[in-house]
């Protein structure tokens, strides 16, 4: 085959001054590779010397030099003394590209797997990649659910306390950690757990993980097969939804009311269910608490079924008319409860620090699960947490933020009262660091929650929580992220952008019997 020759005007190869673009002699190697990829530059094609390709792209001769000795090494080119420089792809090796007049680029897709193709994907992938979860807020915003105070976190006595555990930081501890945790860790969290939630379990049971989130994708991996059914809360949490799903469950909501979720629909809907997703102490995301006699059939049906309980209690610790209510699990005597908090929204989101109880007959199979996924939690950051339980500071600093939260719930409570002309209907508001309000009849939460976004308000929409097609219209307003202050501007502002027509009076609902209350009547329903 004779070797075509390749003109010395080739414009998009030109490189960028700028520092920002890269060396110039990775951007020249870069383009010609992309080039020759896509076909612009055809197979057995001779290219310029370097010293005209120097010359016509102003750069020196020894960068040039630089680029094609990389594309040699690689296969792209064949480099002949006297011969010149070849491209050396064969046309079947190259694939379906294209190279634009700037060279090559990396084009993020957003919208996760809007933007991307999922043909490559086994079913399990196509369902993750489906099921994406909003992103969290890098900044501060009012309104933004279970958000800390984090301005009035000890910052100081946390670095203080993660710096002492690096100055004994030796070998043993710098090599891989545990892949159930740290043991005074899970120790700590034992000993907190008895008296402040009534969990009853040993140490050993602890398993320290990054988030309830991921706590949630190894127990479905490990408790559920393809097809098998799982109870959710009717609305309930995104994240569980996500894990279940990608586990290739088949969900079943369950409809929640004012004392929690509706058992008794359940076990007609989907009564051999392989597993429960509850959030029992403060449903998320309507406040409520489940009733005594809905937790003893729960528990009874899980005895006598073999069905698991997965109890999420993400924020109970945070209750203002009684003493945090206690947890399933301490009810528990067949083994069938998994119980996961965390320390993400006690502490700071960045911390990254949950836990899960586990049945005594599953402490195993959990442990060699942890393993073979990602090992381990980093040990510094699960020692300095240790410490800061036995010390008692983390107990302090809970007791210091059920007060604080106590005050900016009523500080946005009582805002709501003065500022709403009726659009707005809230759920319960006794315990936890958000409280739902429902749209009176012709608000979207869609258009609501764009107007909010635009404000700087963190405002989160409440129908797309539900799995069904009775969706009700509604906000979800965190209030322990923000100062009273914060939180009655933040109010008036989110006030401004309803436009409903004036309606009855607000009647907040902060102190209502959790057994015998119910949810306000809907608003709209999309």
């Amino acid at each position: 085959m004779s070797k075509r020759s390749v003109g010395v005007s080739l414009p998009f190869l030109m490189p960028d001054a700028g520092r920002e673009a890269g060396p110039l002699h990775r951007q020249l190697y870069e383009r010609l590779r992309e080039a020759i990829l896509a076909g612009t530059l055809a197979p057995r094609s001779r290219l310029p010397s370097t010293r005209t390709l120097s010359r016509e792209l102003g750069i020196s001769r020894g960068t040039v030099e630089e680029a094609f000795a990389q594309l040699d090494a690689e296969g792209f080119l064949e480099r002949r003394v006297g011969s010149g420089s070849v491209v050396a792809l064969p046309d079947h090796a190259r694939g379906p590209r294209s190279v634009s007049a700037r060279g090559p680029r990396f084009v993020p897709a957003h919208g996760g797997a809007k933007a991307a193709s999922l043909g490559g994907l086994s079913r399990r992938g196509r369902r993750m990649a489906s099921d994406v979860l909003p992103a969290e807020p890098r900044d501060v915003r009012p309104f933004t659910p279970c958000l800390p105070a984090l301005e009035l976190f000890p910052t100081t006595l946390w670095a203080r306390t993660v710096a002492k555990q690096a100055r004994m930081l030796e070998p043993g501890r710098m090599t891989a950690g545990e892949p159930e945790g740290f043991r005074p860790l899970r120790e700590a969290i034992a000993a907190h757990l008895g008296p402040a939630r009534g969990v009853r379990c040993d140490w050993r049971q602890v398993l320290v993980f990054a988030s309830t989130q991921q706590a949630l994708d190894l127990t479905a991996r490990l408790l559920l097969d393809e097809g098998d059914g799982v109870w959710l809360e009717e609305p309930g949490y995104l994240g569980a939804r996500v894990a279940f799903e990608s586990a290739g469950a088949r969900l079943h909501p369950v409809p929640v009311d004012g004392n929690g979720p509706r058992v008794e629909v359940a076990l007609a809907r989907a009564p051999k269910a392989r597993l429960a997703y509850v959030t029992p102490s403060h449903q998320y995301p309507l406040g409520v608490t489940m009733s005594l006699s809905r937790r003893l059939a729960l528990l009874e049906h899980a005895r006598a079924s073999g069905m698991w309980l997965f109890e999420d209690d993400y924020d109970s610790e945070f209750r203002y008319a009684t003493r945090p209510l206690a947890a399933i699990q301490g009810m528990d005597v067949a083994g069938r409860v998994l119980y996961a908090g965390t320390f993400n929204k006690v502490m700071f989101p960045s911390l990254r620090l949950a836990f899960l109880v586990v049945p005594e007959a599953l402490v195993d199979a959990f442990t060699a699960a942890r393993a073979a996924t990602d090992g381990h939690a980093p040990p510094l950051t699960q020692a300095a947490m240790a410490h800061f339980m036995e010390s008692g500071h983390y107990a302090a600093h809970l007791r210091q933020m059920r007060l604080v939260y106590a005050e900016r719930r009523d500080a946005l409570l009582d805002a709501l009262e003065r500022e709403t002309r009726g659009e707005l209907q809230l759920g319960a508001a006794e315990a936890g660091m958000h409280v739902t309000a429902f749209l009176a009849e012709g608000l979207q939460d869609v258009a609501v929650i764009e107007r909010t976004d635009a404000r700087g308000l963190g405002a989160r929409r409440l129908s797309p929580l539900y799995l069904g097609r009775g969706r009700r219209q509604g906000l979800v307003l965190g209030f322990s992220g923000a100062s009273p202050a914060g939180l009655r501007a933040a109010v008036r502002t989110l006030c401004g952008l309803l436009d409903g027509p004036p309606r009855q009076p607000l009647r907040a609902r902060r102190h209502a019997s959790a057994a015998g209350s119910s949810p306000p009547s809907p608003g709209t329903r999309g």
